[in-house]
């Protein structure tokens, strides 16, 4: 049973709709979520930002993933599911790989985030977090889509 889901989120619709889910399915399983966000510090190069700018940068992306997490926790809470919250940093990593150490230290029976179902050049050119975590992950991923395909 799913009773410890761990629920990347990252403000886009993809991420609210795993979200969504995350909570039908801890609702169904008596389960609790964990909401995680990634902050990758090294987003911006010393090439792209002057060091004067660097830690004002990194604080704003650190401010911008607690209002995620806040604003995912706040959802959860409305459908009265017990959640925790937990800012991830990396430094130049994959937020992938962030996920899945998360959930193995907790230790969650399920991952679950969204997708925003690229394909093609897309799906190259941007690569695929949600991809990566169902490789890398030693427990079961729910991937859902940002918008049903059409039937």
């Amino acid at each position: 049973m799913y009773r410890k889901i761990l629920v990347a989120v990252d403000g886009s619709a993809a991420s609210l709709r795993g979200l969504d889910e995350a909570i039908k399915v801890a609702r169904i399983a008596n389960g609790r979520l964990r909401v995680v966000h990634v902050v990758d510090d090294l987003i911006i190069g010393a090439d792209y930002v002057p060091a004067v700018y660097y830690e004002p940068v990194i604080v704003s992306l650190r401010d911008s993933g607690a209002k995620v997490l806040e604003q995912a926790a706040a959802i959860v809470r409305r459908a009265e599911v017990p959640c925790e919250q937990k800012l991830l940093e990396t430094l130049g990593g994959r937020a992938a790989d962030e996920i899945v150490r998360a959930a193995n230290e907790w230790p969650a029976d399920l991952i679950v985030m969204g997708t925003h179902g690229r394909r093609g050049f897309k799906r190259l050119a941007m690569g695929s977090d949600a991809e990566m975590v169902l490789r890398l992950s030693p427990v079961p991923v729910l991937v859902v889509r940002e918008k049903p395909e059409a039937s």
